[in-house]
C-alpha cells in the first residue's frame, strides 16, 4: 500500500475508540479459522452451495455480532434456520447453536495458543496513553474480554463496548452507529472530534454512521477501495504509521 498522505494526528484526538480483532490483535486471524471450520462443516452436511470462502467472511460476518453473522451468511445461500435462543446447545440447528459452536471453537483456539497485540499497535496505545488520549474499545465480539486479558491490554482503556454490552442493551450490529455512539457517551466525547479504527467495512460504515471525525480504515485483508467506500477516511496498513 503506498504511502497515505497528512495522516491525521491521533495525539491530539479528544479520544479514539478502537476495534479488537484484527486492529490491536490478529484475533481476527482466530475467528477465520473457526468460522471456516463451523460453515465448512454445516455447508457440507446441509449440501449448500457455494462453499464457504474468505470473501464470505469479509462480506457478511467480518465485524458483526456472531448471530446476525450467521444469519448474513446463511441468507447470502437463501438459507433460513430458526434463531433459536443463546443458551442454545452448540450442536443446536439454530443461528444461535451455530453462532455458540464456532465460539467453543474460538475459545479452544484462544486459551491453547494465547494471542499478542500486533506491534505497531501496542506501540501506539504506549504513545496516546502517555499522550494522556482517552481509549475505549467497540467491538461487536463477546470475547473482548477474554482477548483483552490474554494479550494483556486491559488497563489501556477505560470503556468497552463490546457484544455482552450490545446484547445486555439491545444495541444493533455493526454497521448500525449504535455501538460506537454508546462508546463516545461513555467516554464523554463529541464523536465529531473523536477517531474510530477499525478494519471491517461494517465497522467503519458503524464509526462513519455514529459520526466520527475521523475513521481509520486498517486493511487486514477487507481491501483499501472497500473500507473507503464504507466510510473511512483513511486507511493504513499498520497502525504503526501514526507513530510519532
Amino acid at each position: 500500500m503506498p504511502d497515505t498522505p497528512a495522516l491525521p494526528d491521533l495525539h491530539r484526538a479528544a479520544a479514539v475508540l478502537f476495534d479488537l480483532d484484527g486492529v490491536l490483535t490478529p484475533t481476527a486471524e482466530v475467528h477465520m479459522r473457526a468460522w471456516k471450520a463451523v460453515f465448512d462443516e454445516v455447508f457440507t452436511l446441509w449440501g449448500i452451495t457455494p462453499e464457504y470462502t474468505d470473501e464470505d467472511y469479509f462480506a457478511y460476518v467480518d465485524g458483526k455480532k456472531r448471530y446476525d453473522g450467521v444469519a448474513s451468511l446463511l441468507r447470502s445461500r437463501n438459507v433460513e434456520i430458526p434463531w433459536g435462543s443463546v443458551d442454545d446447545d452448540p450442536e443446536a440447528d439454530t443461528i444461535c447453536g451455530i453462532g455458540n459452536r464456532k465460539n467453543v471453537a474460538f475459545s479452544e483456539a484462544l486459551r491453547r495458543d494465547g494471542i499478542a497485540p500486533y506491534p505497531g499497535s501496542l506501540a501506539l496505545l504506549e504513545e496516546l496513553r502517555a499522550a494522556e488520549v482517552p481509549l475505549a474499545v467497540v467491538s461487536s465480539s463477546k470475547n473482548a474480554e477474554e482477548v483483552l486479558a490474554t494479550a494483556g491490554i486491559r488497563d489501556f482503556f477505560t470503556v468497552v463496548v463490546d457484544g455482552v454490552v450490545a446484547e445486555r442493551e439491545h444495541l444493533a450490529s455493526k454497521p448500525a452507529a449504535d455501538v460506537f455512539r454508546v462508546g463516545a457517551e461513555r467516554i464523554g466525547v463529541d464523536p465529531a472530534s473523536a477517531v474510530a479504527v477499525e478494519d471491517a467495512t461494517s465497522g467503519v460504515a458503524s464509526a462513519a454512521a455514529a459520526g466520527y471525525g475521523t475513521v481509520v480504515g486498517v486493511d487486514r485483508g477487507a481491501g483499501s477501495e472497500s473500507l473507503l467506500a464504507n466510510g473511512a477516511t483513511v486507511v493504513v496498513d499498520d497502525l504503526a504509521r501514526f507513530l510519532s
